[in-house]
């Protein structure tokens, strides 16, 4: 669990991040959850936005990739989302 002081942290990490992948109009699929999954391993961090076509609302989409990937909300804003997970192997970077 992130305190308030990581989540800035993070937030401010975020900001300078290009949304890495994006949620369609088909949703949260295995393909994409698998694909986050593996980006969290390596980056710790994870930027996605969804499109306006997508049937599920940011928050429920952060909240289905959040429950899948074992990964923290670190916001929703708009049409975007950040998750970050930290690494079970060794100590995060970004904290």
């Amino acid at each position: 669990m992130i305190n308030t002081k990581q989540r800035t942290m993070l937030k401010s990490h975020a900001q300078k991040l290009q949304s890495t992948f994006q949620v369609g109009k088909n949703g949260v699929i295995p393909s994409l959850t698998e694909a986050i999954d593996s980006y969290l391993e390596v980056h710790e961090i994870v930027k996605l936005s969804v499109l306006e076509n997508c049937e599920l609302d940011a928050k429920e989409a952060a909240e289905q990739l959040a429950g899948r990937t074992r990964a923290q909300i670190v916001q929703v804003i708009g049409r975007k989302i950040v998750l970050f997970r930290e690494p079970r192997d060794r100590k995060s970077k970004l904290l």
